[in-house]
């Protein structure tokens, strides 16, 4: 069972002796000191909003036009002799108001962010230690387990956050996007996360966007961050959610209409009148999946439940500062003549659960017609395992709506029928659940209540019950659910579904059960049928902190506070900056892989316990592309070398580097979906990658491919996918003079087979802006930066 009391204490132990943490606060505070550093700074937003509608004239805003270009760096020089071509065509310079980073990629941002020797971020920013705790028997086990298993990680994190003036979240205290919301999403921020799900800060009404350590260190120096601009797809909401139908479902079904290539490019702005009605965290909960459609973010407007909800974290100052300026400026609103680029309309009161799956979050299936799905394609009748929390679904009411159902059953004298796991999203959530009981309800059931870090959503779950290669089902209320993703065995089929679908199926076991209309019998013989449930959005007694101990205080920066990396260390290593691209196109590539199928970032750089060399580029590399389907044999981490040697993926591109052989990869569709993690872009190019060719790229890969100065490329006729394949030469035609340009001339690639020698052209395609181009010149955009940095010293 978890001790709250006997972990906290060990927690506090280690915070103290190791002084992860900036000073702890006053144990008295009812309103946290820094809340004016978290308010949005919306005089200037106002100011910038004026020059926008100045230079635009009467063309009416969406809401995240207005929030994206109130962040304008030089608002004329953007926006101005466009013609109103800007979505999909402008590329926009940014100043961003704040960055969060979790630990696995906080790692990597900030040993880039040294090299640049400032000894401040410019702009507030957090590290949360999140994903590198493990879920196996419960938090009270796994938490201090983990944190003594990644002692020279959180020192090295917490070391840099004192020096930086950085705020340290230590491991336990909860899931970043979680404690974004509580503590600092607010209406019209913008915000930048080293996480993909980073836009569940939209359901607070900010703009937060998923990047690379790259990307966020550009807002640590103040350099304006660069984005293209989305166009903007509408999601009008009318009715209202009944019965068993939660916010989850919005999303589920969404996804299902747009695929996870439906929202590239796009910003998705939920408007219509059932906005009204649903809660702030069921809005987070809707936007942090629009990242497995791959949108940039996703945002809702102000409403009456931002406010409750900013108030109910001890935030009002800022709800009212929201108010103000909406209600003056309509600064957090879209115009009424407002235009969308694309409109879906969803009927709230019409909406039935959805389960999505196996293996892509776009599969989505009514629950009315699951129990045929699962039949007419032949999916496990049995289910393993159900899994609640997480940074999708873990709030107060997610919670209690699940108590509600767990409560039904044991009223009715039943138990779960397989392991049901619990994942707090933050300390403030486990205290109040605490507090109000519903832990112990959950534990009364069988539940292990995990520690409040992503376990096993991101790989992290240690799982007994099952043996690698055993095909197996299992329900969560995660967000992402690709091969192997869970618990390393790719024959783990992950449905996902809401808390409250999830957590009803665990007492049938039946991957066929309808708990709106099926019945179980009782230890009595009685039939028993679930009730909707029903949970409410706050807690009436408010929120409870629980331990003060993972709450950081002041973030002024200590400049000697020393930062060691170990010269021996396994798990970190300082960065040796990466060559420039040269004076000349690319001669003699050889392609290492042609890829077959869906290839995300788990694919191209694994999660699980490769996370533990985040910040250890040689180590990591060790896992470049292994999970990427050979598309000339169908095998898995398998490449052949130009003599026949049959090699690991990582292993031939070792090999190819220590002979000089720069190299490419050929991929289909939506090329590194998924996470954010930027070494999926720091790996290939680490081992020799130069250039990724593909059908088509998801937008935050794209641009971290090339912040590290690898060329992304796409068909201009997809077709010509078929004609180049593995060991092929490949020399570039006009790349050097397009980047010289700053991304205004025509490339071409041209192919020489390597079964005959014969030689065709293909033409290709890029998305280059002159900035990006500069990057890949320069060798990486930490290059660029790091020049900069130092001239400005």
């Amino acid at each position: 069972m978890y001790n709250p009391e006997q972990t906290n204490a060990f927690l506090y132990n280690q915070l103290l002796r190791r002084r992860f943490a900036t000073p702890a606060i006053n144990s008295n505070f009812s309103v946290h000191p820094e809340i004016a550093a978290r308010t949005p700074p919306y005089g200037k937003l106002i100011r910038n909003l004026t020059e926008v509608r100045r230079v635009l004239g009467t063309q009416g805003l969406t809401l995240a036009e207005k929030v994206l270009y109130s962040h304008l760096d030089n608002v004329e020089d953007t926006l101005g002799g466009r013609n109103g071509k800007i979505r999909g065509e402008a590329y926009l310079k940014l100043k961003v108001d704040r960055v969060a980073m979790q630990d696995a990629s906080a790692q990597m941002a900030l040993l880039q962010f040294m090299t640049c020797g400032l000894g401040k971020t410019a702009v507030p920013a957090s590290i949360h230690c999140d994903h590198m705790i493990v879920g196996e028997k419960g938090a009270g086990v796994d938490l201090p387990r983990s944190i003594e298993g990644n002692r020279e990680v959180f020192d090295f994190l917490g070391s840099a956050a004192k020096k930086f003036g950085i705020q340290f979240w230590a491991p336990g205290s909860g899931i970043i996007h979680q404690i974004v919301l509580e503590n600092y999403a607010a209406p019209g921020l913008m915000m930048l996360g080293t996480d993909s799900h980073t836009p569940n800060g939209g359901g607070l009404g900010a703009i937060a966007i998923g990047v690379g350590g790259a990307d966020a260190v550009d807002a640590l120096v103040d350099a304006p961050w660069e984005l293209r601009a989305p166009k903007i797809l509408g999601v009008r909401l009318e009715g209202e959610l009944n019965g068993w139908a939660a916010p989850k479902d919005v999303i589920l079904n969404l996804a299902g209409q747009l695929t996870v290539r439906g929202g590239t490019g796009y910003i998705i702005e939920y408007h219509g009148p059932g906005v009204e009605t649903l809660s702030c965290t069921g809005m987070a909960t809707i936007c942090n999946m629009g990242a497995e459609v791959g949108a940039t973010t996703s945002l809702f407007p102000f409403t009456s439940k931002m406010t409750s909800y900013l108030n109910s974290t001890r935030r009002a100052p800022i709800s009212e500062a929201a108010e103000g300026v909406n209600k003056s400026h309509n600064l957090l609103r879209a115009d009424t003549n407002a235009i969308y680029d694309q409109v879906i309309t969803i009927n709230l009161s019409e909406l039935e659960p959805h389960i999505n799956g196996p293996f892509t979050p776009d599969l989505s299936t009514p629950l009315s017609k699951f129990k045929h799905a699962v039949k007419e394609n032949e999916w496990p009748e049995q289910l393993s395992a159900g899994l609640i929390g997480s940074c999708t679904n873990s709030s107060y009411q997610d919670m209690l709506r699940a108590e509600d159902l767990v409560k039904q059953a044991e009223a009715a004298g039943l138990k779960p029928k397989v392991d049901f796991f619990v994942t707090p999203g933050s300390e403030q959530i486990r205290a109040t659940l605490a507090r109000d009981e519903t832990l112990d309800v959950f534990e009364r059931a069988g539940g292990t209540v995990l520690a409040n870090a992503c376990g096993p959503c991101i790989g992290q779950w240690k799982r007994s019950d099952i043996s690698k290669g055993d095909t197996n089902a299992i329900l969560t209320s995660y967000n992402r659910n690709f091969r192997a993703r869970n618990d390393g065995n790719s024959q783990t089929m992950n449905f996902l579904a809401s808390p409250e679908i999830v957590t009803a199926m665990i007492y049938s076991g039946d991957m066929s059960f309808n708990p709106i209309t099926d019945t179980l019998p009782t230890p009595s013989g009685q039939s028993f049928k679930f009730n909707a449930p029903s949970g409410s959005e706050l807690p009436s007694q408010g929120f409870e902190l629980g331990n003060l101990a993972f709450v950081p205080g002041n973030s002024a920066p200590s400049p000697s506070t020393p930062v060691v990396v170990s010269p021996t260390s396994s798990r970190l290593a300082l960065l040796e900056p990466f060559e420039p691209f040269g004076t000349t196109d690319l001669k003699g590539l050889k392609v290492l892989l042609k890829i077959k199928g869906k290839c995300t970032t788990d694919h191209i750089s694994a999660a699980g316990s490769w996370l533990k060399y985040k910040g250890h580029l040689e180590n990591i590399s060790n896992n470049t592309l292994i999970g990427a389907t050979n598309a000339e044999t169908g095998e898995v981490n398998k490449a052949s070398d130009t003599n026949g040697d049959i090699l690991s993926i990582p292993d031939l591109a070792r090999r190819w580097k220590a002979q000089g052989v720069s190299w490419l990869v050929v991929a289909e569709n939506n090329y590194g979906e998924g996470s954010a993690r930027e070494h999926a872009a720091l790996q290939p190019r680490y081992l020799g990658g130069k250039v990724i060719l593909a059908k088509s790229f998801a937008r935050i890969h794209e641009t971290n491919l090339k912040k590290q100065g690898v060329v992304p490329l796409t068909f201009a006729d997809e077709a010509d996918y078929d004609s180049i394949g593995s060991c092929d030469s490949v020399d570039t035609v006009g790349l050097y003079d397009m980047l010289v340009s700053g991304g205004n001339s025509e490339v071409f690639l041209e192919v020489t087979k390597k079964a005959d020698g014969r030689r065709h052209r293909i033409p290709v395609k890029h998305t280059f802006s002159k900035d990006q181009a500069g990057f890949v010149l320069a060798g990486s955009a930490l290059n660029l930066l790091s020049k900069r940095a130092a001239t400005a010293r």
